[in-house]
C-alpha cells in the first residue's frame, strides 16, 4: 500500500504522510476510507508503531485525516487546503534545491516546466494548465 525507504535520508514518518496525501491525491484513498490502525500498518511495514503514530498525528494536525474514538482513523470528509508559513518556506526551499538541480543536469526552463505537467498530470492536479 504504502512504499517506505528505509535507507533514505527523510525520516520514516516524513516518507509515510508523504505516501498518504499521494494516495489521496491520486484517489487511492477517498475522502471517509478508513486508514489502518497503527499496530496492522507497523507490522505490514515492520516499522515501529510510534512512527506511525508521529505520521498520523501529522496529518491530523493538518487536517487530513481524523481519528474517531473507537472508531478509527480516516480520511477527513471535508479537507480544506490551507497555507501553511512554515511549510511554504520548506517547500520554496525543496523547490529551490530542486531547480538548482535540474540546471546543472542541463534542463533548460522549457524541460522543467514540461517536467512539471507531467508529474502534475500524473497526480490528477492542476487540470487546464497552459
Amino acid at each position: 500500500m504504502f512504499n517506505i525507504d528505509q535507507r533514505s535520508s527523510t525520516p520514516i514518518y516524513q516518507q509515510l504522510v508523504q505516501e498518504i496525501k499521494e494516495a489521496i491525491l491520486r484517489g487511492v484513498l477517498q475522502p471517509g476510507d478508513k486508514l489502518p490502525s497503527v499496530r496492522d500498518l507497523a507490522s505490514r511495514l515492520t516499522i515501529n508503531p510510534n512512527t506511525i503514530q508521529k505520521s498520523y498525528q501529522e496529518l491530523e494536525r493538518q487536517k487530513v485525516i481524523e481519528t474517531l474514538r473507537g472508531k478509527g482513523t480516516f480520511v477527513c470528509l471535508a479537507y480544506q487546503a490551507r497555507e501553511d508559513e512554515e511549510k511554504m518556506r520548506e517547500l520554496k526551499e525543496n523547490l529551490r534545491k530542486t531547480l538548482v538541480e535540474a540546471h546543472y543536469l542541463g534542463l533548460d526552463q522549457k524541460r522543467i516546466v514540461k517536467l512539471v505537467r507531467q508529474l502534475m498530470q500524473e497526480l490528477g492536479i492542476g487540470e487546464g494548465l497552459e
